[in-house]
């Protein structure tokens, strides 16, 4: 179940800025979640200390959870949210931060958010089959599928 002030706040936010889902908003603040503590388990020497996130590494954190999240319809849900790129997540992050929920050192910009990647590259292309290299000539001189 969610904090009931954020939900609030959330309702707040839509109500001045309609283009995004709620459930948007949830999804950015879980994903930042799963990102710092990723990010604690690749630097487990400073575990215990609280650590900025840029926001090139929590894009790169809410390209991994959703797809965690979600697999192969990625692209779909985020869509159906609003979210249709990178620039997206960094109006939600800064929509929560003018509420307060989230804080920013002073170097953080929308602009960290700028289309670090595409979202069809990040979520619809690693579910494509992999193509196989075509074989020289075609089909074989016996015919199409091997007799004459």
């Amino acid at each position: 179940m969610q904090d009931p002030d954020f939900a609030e706040i959330v309702s707040l936010i839509c109500k001045e800025d309609p283009r995004f889902d709620r459930k948007a908003y949830d999804f950015v603040r879980l994903g930042l979640d799963h990102t710092v503590k990723e990010l604690r388990k690749k630097d487990a020497a400073r575990a215990d200390k609280s650590r900025h996130v840029s926001g090139a590494e929590l894009l790169d954190g809410l390209r991994v959870y959703a797809l965690d999240q979600f697999g192969p319809l990625t692209k779909t849900v985020l869509n159906a949210w609003g979210v249709t790129r990178c620039a997206d997540f960094g109006d939600i992050v800064f929509n929560l931060i003018e509420y307060s929920v989230f804080s920013k050192t002073e170097s953080d910009r929308r602009e960290d958010f700028a289309d670090l990647y595409d979202f069809d590259a990040a979520f619809v292309k690693p579910f494509q089959p992999a193509r196989r290299p075509r074989t020289n000539g075609g089909p074989s001189a016996t015919g199409a599928f091997g007799t004459a």
